[in-house]
């Protein structure tokens, strides 16, 4: 099966669909994404470092997990499908916290990543069973440590521009729900 990703126009609705793989280049479209932060009980966020073998930013440094909402799938879903496909992890639950941001970045290979890409935090206290081929590494960090990693050049563009919005909301398990209304159009809760 062909995973596909959802292409937005600039007014975040839906523009079409087309196969993951072959849309990630130098000239990649604006997509629908979204990135994860996942925490502890006790506060601590899962970094990862990038499977080696990843076709765009293999061996960087980011937050938990990363993914596409296939057509027609819900935010809460896609991320609880990718929790368990690059992390055999489970949310409790799963909060919008930057449901508004964007970014594009370049990597060296001139792969590009050009997302709608709302953030959410998911809070668990179940295991974690990282899948080799999408995480080279898994660890559990302290907040300070986390923002340590936004100032090193092996972290993720994306990393860095949403640890700009999220540091100003204090520790993870204090940032606020900020609810629904500012996700794209095309992306359901």
């Amino acid at each position: 099966m062909v995973e596909e990703i959802v292409l937005l126009d600039e007014a975040d609705e839906v523009a079409g669909r087309a196969p993951k793989a072959a849309s990630h280049h130098r000239h990649t479209p604006y997509h629908l994404a979204f990135s994860c932060f996942l925490v502890d009980p006790r506060g601590r966020v899962l970094i990862t470092r990038r499977a080696l073998g990843k076709r765009t930013f293999p061996g960087v440094w980011t937050g938990s997990c990363c993914g596409h909402p296939a057509p027609g799938e819900g935010l809460r879903a896609a991320v609880r499908r990718r929790l368990a496909t690059e992390l055999g992890a489970t949310a409790e639950s799963v909060t919008p916290v930057l449901p508004a941001f964007r970014y594009r970045a370049t990597a060296a290979d001139g792969v590009v990543e050009n997302e709608r890409c709302p953030v959410v935090r998911a809070i668990t206290s179940g295991p974690i069973t990282p899948n080799p081929d999408e995480v080279e590494t898994a660890e559990w960090w302290t907040w300070d440590r986390c923002l340590e990693l936004a100032e090193r050049p092996d972290s993720s563009p994306w990393y860095r521009l949403q640890m700009a919005q999220l540091a100003p909301l204090g520790a993870p398990l204090d940032w606020p729900d900020a609810g629904t209304d500012a996700l794209p159009p095309a992306l359901p809760w």
